[in-house]
């Protein structure tokens, strides 16, 4: 008889039944099969899932109990030896369908009656969440347990359980939906119908992907766990995709229709229940890893090919177990089989390093040019590349199961994690000790985050995070956080993708319809209006809808298409260079270089990095060639200031900083300085303040604020300027007097202090 349902408890032991009532038990590497129990004659089963393995911190190494739904009106509690400890009357007419949350704490059923009832544990009844006047095929929690999707004839439905909330419905097929899956890690849903279609949307019901009709309706599909792949099932038909929706691979078996699709917990294989009595195996093999001239192919389930395309050297790898994920980056390859870990070097393939791994399925790696991370259902582990633990973040509330590449981001002394439990919120450690950055105080942005990347060069008190909110806005940010708050700044609006260069801190993003590169994202802290002069940017509107950046090496970025297919786009290599001279102290060689492209954009750059850097000599040249007058005899004002902490201050003012300009002046005693700074930029009340708390200049502050109203015509209605003015004869000329002898007074303390001219 046809089977209806298959169900993964480890990698290696699958469960499926059947419309012959027999529960069988399958283990798919010694191709084993055992009955496990044979149910009663008027039970038909439709649908099977496992309970979540991992529950209240503790790790159960196997699912222990699954519920079964079937057509008599009930769902069953079976234990994994087969006996069943509970059935319930769920549904008039069949269960068609049941799921647990992803906590275990509640079970959602579905039935031909058109009711979607809520469950506790031991199943008892705990709501009736929604009735319709047609069957619910299918149902789906989402990833935080709070919603439940199902389906509606054509229609897809987002329930939340809190009642009075807001429903989400959507018109999503031409026919009947009879398969729908979302994604607990990348929050994608898949839905499929009888119109021969499936479709990728994102929680908002928006349209990510709808495929060409098959021959046959879509009878099943399923995400593997870590959000990357999912497979499709319909007549004779199993396909393997991408998360964006297009197909990597398509196999015609001889199985008749696929009910049913199961991933196994480590994402290398999945099950079909068929149509024609038979459960299919299927293997994911053939994925590729590149890296500069390195090309690396799975080619079996323990066997990798590398191939050196620049000498066409060809290695094989040698596996004892099967492999779950790799990584190829900074002249490493990293690989995670089912029991070990192997690190390779590009230069020797002979002699990896091998190490056992605790908890077993990886679901994710991640590579710095120092260092590497492992990400498993027990943790996050950071190694180096001989081996040894580094150490091991932790943070309240930590869910490792649903963190991927776009979730967490590592450099060499910073690893940052966005948390699920407040999307609004990313954890930043310190890689070395694997301790809470600065503070001890995670990031918190105003709206939720949906992508994070820290960049990869330069010095740690100076490393960035650059991510991507819900609105699609692109931020970028410092890392170090000590005392004060450095601020959030927007650097480009509608950004679908992200990645930093991997030898300089240079971003590229596409946003909107155009693909950006950001040569030295840093200016925004030091001279916002010079940002627009220091961007690329290109049409690209030949990547199609929802291009996604695979990586960014040197100076070629690579860019997925939606169809799947690889575009390569080359960036001008001279940026790099210039913050490689930047990096080493060699303005000339910057200026030299910057003369020799002739690139306003360039120019631009190295205006910026001068004053990053404080080399106003420098600033001065940069500025002059891009046509910013202004600011080249600004520079050249703040060059003839007599003492360094003055010159100090003009150049955070420069960049926009006058809060600290003024905090840097005041803890040099130069208040007349501080007060001049505040009174030219027209913060009278604060100017006042500080002349009335250190006792000096308040006559000073009464004359410049008495001027400027009289140069607009405007008479004194401020209180506190009134008071102070009271009886108060200005007289410019003592003033002048004075402002002169505090110059003086400068000039002396610069030429007594040791401190070199900078």
């Amino acid at each position: 008889e046809l089977v209806s349902c298959v169900g993964w408890t480890t990698a290696d032991e699958l469960y499926s039944c059947s419309d012959d009532h027999q529960i069988l038990k399958w283990n798919p590497v010694t191709s084993e099969t055992t009955r496990v129990v044979r149910l009663p004659d008027d039970v038909y089963p439709l649908d099977l899932h496992w309970f979540p393995r991992g529950i209240g911190g503790k790790k159960q190494s196997q699912a222990e109990s699954f519920v079964l739904t079937s057509s008599d009106g009930k769902f069953h509690l079976i234990s994994k030896l087969g006996r069943v400890e509970k059935s319930v009357e769920a549904h008039c007419g069949a269960v068609l369908a049941g799921r647990w949350n992803y906590e275990g704490t509640a079970l959602v059923t579905v039935g031909e009656d058109g009711q979607v009832k809520i469950w506790s544990k031991s199943g008892m009844l705990r709501s009736t969440l929604a009735q319709q006047g047609t069957p619910v095929y299918s149902v789906s929690w989402a990833p935080d347990s709070d919603k439940v999707l199902y389906t509606s004839g054509k229609q897809l439905v987002i329930k939340p359980l809190q009642p009075n909330a807001k429903v989400l419905q959507w018109k999503a097929h031409d026919g009947l939906i009879l398969k729908t899956d979302w994604n607990s890690v990348n929050d994608l849903i898949l839905s499929a119908g009888e119109d021969c279609r499936y479709k990728v949307w994102d929680s908002f019901g928006r349209a990510l992907y709808a495929s060409q009709p098959h021959e046959c309706p879509v009878t099943s599909l399923a995400w593997a766990l870590d959000g990357e792949l999912f497979a499709v099932g319909s007549f004779n038909t199993l396909r393997l995709c991408d998360k964006t929706g297009w197909s990597y691979a398509l196999e015609k078996p001889n199985t008749g229709s696929i009910f049913a699709i199961s991933w196994s917990i480590d994402g290398t294989q999945l099950a079909g229940a068929c149509g024609n009595g038979q459960v299919i195996f299927a293997h994911v093999l053939e994925q590729h890893w590149e890296w500069k001239n390195f090309q690396i192919t799975l080619i079996k389930r323990r066997t990798m090919k590398v191939h050196n395309v620049l000498n066409d050297a060809v290695d094989l790898l040698e596996f004892r177990d099967r492999v779950i994920k790799a990584s190829l980056s900074c002249g490493y390859l990293v690989v995670s089989t089912s029991l070990q870990c192997y690190v390779f070097s590009t230069k020797n393939w002979n002699t990896p390093l091998i190490f056992d791994l605790k908890e077993g399925t990886v679901s994710l790696i991640l590579q710095a040019e120092r260092h590497f991370l492992l990400v498993d259902g027990g943790g996050l582990y950071l190694y180096s590349y001989e081996g040894r633990l580094i150490s091991s973040p932790k943070y309240p509330g930590m869910r490792t199961d649903i963190l991927n590449a776009q979730t967490v981001s590592l450099s060499n002394d910073t690893l940052a994690v966005k948390d699920k439990a407040d999307e609004k919120v990313i954890y930043i450690f310190e890689a070395l000790s694997g301790k809470p950055l600065g503070d001890g105080k995670p990031l918190t942005h105003k709206t939720e985050v949906v992508e994070i990347a820290l960049d990869q060069k330069g010095l740690t008190s100076e490393r960035k995070i650059a991510f991507i909110d819900k609105n699609r806005d692109l931020f970028i940010t410092s890392v170090k956080r000590f005392g004060k708050e450095q601020k959030i700044v927007k650097i480009g609006t509608m950004v679908q993708s992200l990645a930093w260069n991997d030898t300089s801190n240079i971003l590229c993003g596409i946003q909107d319809s155009r693909f950006t590169v950001w040569y030295y994202p840093n200016t925004v802290y030091v001279d916002k209006d010079l940002l627009p002069k220091t961007l690329y940017e290109k049409d690209a509107s030949e990547f199609s809808k929802n291009p996604q950046i695979g990586s960014f090496v040197g100076n070629q970025v690579t860019v997925r298409r939606a169809d799947g297919s690889l575009v390569h786009l080359h960036v001008s290599p001279y940026p790099a260079i210039l913050h490689g001279y930047v990096s080493a102290s060699r303005w000339e060689d910057g200026v030299r270089l910057c003369r020799f492209v002739k690139d306003q954009t360039l120019w631009a750059c190295l205006a910026a990095m001068a004053v990053a850097n404080k080399d106003m000599t420098t600033a001065e040249i940069a500025y002059a060639a891009i046509g910013e007058i202004d600011k080249v005899q600004y520079i050249n004002s703040i060059k003839d200031l007599p003492s360094r902490e003055s010159r100090m201050a003009h150049m955070l003012l420069f960049s926009g900083s006058a809060q600290e300009a003024e905090t840097l002046l005041l803890q040099s005693g130069l208040v007349y300085q501080a007060i001049q700074v505040n009174i030219n930029l027209y913060n009278w009340e604060r100017a006042l303040d500080l002349a009335v708390k250190h006792r000096t200049h308040v006559d000073t502050v009464l004359a410049y604020r008495q001027k400027f109203l009289e140069d607009f015509g405007k008479k004194e209605t401020n209180q506190r300027f009134l008071q102070y003015a009271e009886g108060l004869e200005v007289d410019w000329n003592k003033i002048k007097a004075k402002i002169e002898m505090e110059i003086a007074k400068e000039r002396e303390r610069a030429a007594a202090s040791p401190a070199v001219r900078s």
